[in-house]
């Protein structure tokens, strides 16, 4: 596997719930080189002190301020840990906790210090990741393919998967044109390719259960259509890899796949625009700042586009929803969509954090409503 950590919806809940007076939240551009990720840790270390100041400039509390430093500093340290990046490093730090996820994207360096988590480019990376497996299957052979944004891809070890359809295949391959005369040869031959699609279905699980990354079918002829009838995983992409796999290398398929998933990215943000307008014709929609934290409080968000690059701070009351906006650099402020999306996340709505060209109104974010108000 790749060294990279795509944190789950729970896990942007879990770090978005954390209230405390002192977060740390710190974003820095890596690199999978590790030849040259020593810029990347020295970085950090600037962006860590940086952290130290703002901390002590708030007049935190010494012991908290040192609990946090420590980790920090143990993470700047840890030559291992750097030499195994990906683009991005995301550090969720408080003086009981650290947190890190090594992310596909590649995040603009940042530090924020608050009373909770800036989590916003975190949904940059759950909704537009750039991951996939593909899955390159023929009666010769099988492998998984794990592909990440400007990384090189890379083959994962399945745990009992076949090696090829021969094992399913010899007995009739090897029957002789007598006994091959008993036989119904296509409607024999389909049943072992099911047997040996079904195989492969079954080892998959190991690697794909609870997994929401796109899987990406190599295959040719009857195979892809049985593979696909005896499928369970449901992030298997319609669209596939058209040619035989045998002979494409890592690079070529993942070359390949590279098109197929900006199709589907942007068919799933035509689709959220698409049912953004039906509800907002139902009453069952807005691009309201302070509706939207109204609705994510209480539960009634279905799906939420937020606009990546918003910065508009303020506060959201745990309870009520009602909203004040407030000064960027106050430091009782947050960036008000990230907690719109925390909070709309927690109770089970899809969030997709995209551009502002892609919201359909324009504005910060466009909510779609489980029910009118």
């Amino acid at each position: 596997m790749l060294y990279v950590d795509i944190p789950t919806p729970a896990e942007i809940v879990a770090l978005n719930k954390v209230r405390t007076k002192a977060c740390v939240t710190i974003y820095v551009r890596t690199t999978p080189v590790t030849q040259h990720v020593e810029v990347a840790r020295i970085e950090f270390g600037n962006l860590a002190r940086e952290a130290r100041r703002q901390l002590e400039a708030a007049d935190h509390d010494k012991r908290e301020v040192a609990a946090i430093m420590e980790q920090l500093e143990e993470l700047e340290q840890d030559r291992s840990y750097w030499a195994v990046q990906a683009n991005s490093l995301a550090v969720f730090a408080t003086a009981e906790q650290l947190r890190t996820f090594r992310l596909a994207n590649r995040l603009d360096s940042s530090v924020q210090v608050a009373d909770r988590f800036h989590i916003k480019p975190l949904l940059r990376a759950i909704t537009f990741p750039h991951s996939a497996f593909i899955l390159a299957l023929s009666a010769n052979g099988v492998r998984l393919i794990e592909v990440h944004a400007d990384l090189p891809p890379k083959e994962v070890k399945v745990d009992d998967m076949p090696e090829s359809a021969a094992e399913f295949l010899k007995d009739f391959e090897g029957a002789d044109r007598w006994e091959r005369a008993k036989i119904k040869s296509l409607e024999e031959r389909n049943v072992r390719l099911q047997q040996y699609a079904r195989s492969v279905d079954a080892a998959l699980r190991s690697v794909l259960v609870g997994r929401d990354t796109p899987l990406i079918l190599a295959a040719t002829g009857r195979l892809e259509a049985v593979f696909r009838a005896v499928n369970s995983y449901p992030n298997l992409l319609k669209e596939g890899i058209e040619g035989s796999p045998d002979r494409k290398s890592e690079s070529e398929l993942a070359q390949a796949a590279r098109p197929i998933l900006d199709a589907y990215y942007a068919r799933k943000i035509e689709e959220a625009k698409e049912l953004y307008a039906t509800r907002a014709n139902e009453g069952r929609a807005t691009s309201d700042l302070s509706d939207a934290a109204r609705a994510a409080t209480f539960g009634v968000i279905h799906t939420l586009l937020v606009d990546i690059d918003s910065t508009t701070s303020g506060r959201i009351d745990e309870v009520t929803g009602a909203l004040t906006f407030g000064e960027e650099d106050d430091p009782t402020c947050y960036v008000l969509v990230d907690e719109i999306a925390g909070r709309a996340l927690e109770h089970g709505a899809k969030v997709l954090a995209v551009r502002k060209e892609a919201l359909p109104q324009g504005g910060e974010l466009a909510a779609i409503l489980r029910y009118a108000p």
